[in-house]
């Protein structure tokens, strides 16, 4: 039985629940014999920022090296710590410092969810996002603070090797899947002239050595659009930082709620641990209640699962995840119900120790 050292940074107000939901589930696949984890717990975030005036400490990627993965909850308190803060002392430190270039985001209409769309067909795709550069670079500031000449600075960065290599992971994904068979390039050069295309130029370089790929490109503006005409009709779509952000979001949202959805901070070249997340929000409406979702934070641990190697225990995790929504109880408010964390924990573990748990079709 394989062992590994996880790093867990529970965040935020419902953070440390559907994270300890996450945990659970960890180890009742250790009690089932198939893998064990070692878990150290660091207290980061908004509330650490209360206590002691930053969200993390500045050797925190330092620290964070050595373990085998990172899983990661919902961190923020808007209400008394700006949102700056965590995506300047946290968020983007990891993201940068460990190399996470690729922020994969899965989106599959899971059994028993129903889609806000009419008819949404069978959708199954994966978002990967650029995580490093883009928009999201931190290359900019500010003068003239608080005059009325004040000037704010964004730079969007693209370099060649950053669009390259997310895009060759996306090319590559699409191979591993099988299926469709087809990238989707995400884009705005009509108006970004200078990344932009640099990024149009640099997927057109990288798509000629997967001639058994079918590309395809919009810009993000019509992209939007088409995820909610057409979502069954993608399989792997690749976007710059921001653009994939928000891409990815609604792509939650059409598969029936942000409390369903989990996502990876890859680093490819493994050359340190990735950071494994659900993608909604901390929830200070409905922090310490029981109430959240604790399913998105499952599938990031799926996520984690598969991408250490463990890839019977990873679908032994969604198979159960599968078959507790499909069964229509318990529904978590998000999905329409009025079962709490608790609840919904406890029936993805029923459906782990069932003698004939499966994994689900793909």
């Amino acid at each position: 039985m394989n062992g590994y050292s996880i790093a867990v940074v529970p965040g935020d107000n419902i953070g440390p629940e559907v994270i300890a939901a996450g945990c659970r589930v960890l180890e009742r696949l250790q009690d089932l014999g198939l893998c064990r984890f070692a878990f150290e717990h660091f207290p980061w975030g908004a509330g650490h920022y209360l206590r002691t005036g930053r969200a993390a400490p500045e050797d925190l990627v330092a620290r964070l090296r050595p373990f085998d993965a990172i899983y990661f909850g919902a961190h923020g308190d808007p209400a008394r710590v700006p949102d700056r803060v965590g995506s300047r002392e946290l968020m983007h430190p990891l993201r940068q410092g460990l190399d996470l270039y690729v922020n994969l985001r899965p989106a599959r209409l899971l059994p028993g969810v129903p889609s806000p769309l009419r008819d949404p067909g069978d959708i199954d795709f994966v978002v990967v996002r650029e995580n490093t550069e883009g928009e999201y670079a931190g290359a900019g500031g500010r003068v003239h603070r608080g005059g009325p000449d004040e000037i704010a600075v964004q730079t969007t960065v693209v370099t060649r090797r950053g669009a390259e290599r997310a895009m060759r992971f996306a090319f590559e994904l699409a191979r591993r899947r099988g299926g469709k068979r087809h990238v989707h390039c995400v884009t705005k050069s009509n108006a970004l002239a200078h990344v932009m295309e640099l990024w149009d130029e640099t997927f057109a370089l990288v798509a000629a050595d997967y001639p058994d790929i079918r590309t395809g490109k919009s810009h993000v503006d019509a992209m939007s659009m088409y995820l909610i005409e057409r979502p069954a009709a993608f399989d792997v779509i690749v976007a710059s930082n921001l653009m994939g952000d928000i891409l990815s979001d609604e792509a939650a949202a059409i598969t029936g709620s942000v409390g369903l959805a989990g996502s990876a901070n890859l680093n490819p070249a493994r050359s340190g641990p990735s950071m494994f997340e659900p993608i909604h929000g901390s929830a200070p409406d409905i922090a310490g209640r029981g109430l959240a979702n604790p399913l998105g934070a499952i599938r990031a641990a799926a996520l984690m699962l598969d991408w250490l190697g463990e890839r019977g225990a990873a679908r032994l995790v969604d198979g159960a995840i599968d078959a507790t929504l499909a069964a229509g109880h318990p529904r978590t408010r998000d999905l329409g119900g009025d079962a709490g964390t608790g609840a919904m924990t406890a029936a993805v573990l029923d459906r782990l120790d069932a003698p004939h748990a499966t994994a689900p079709h793909r």
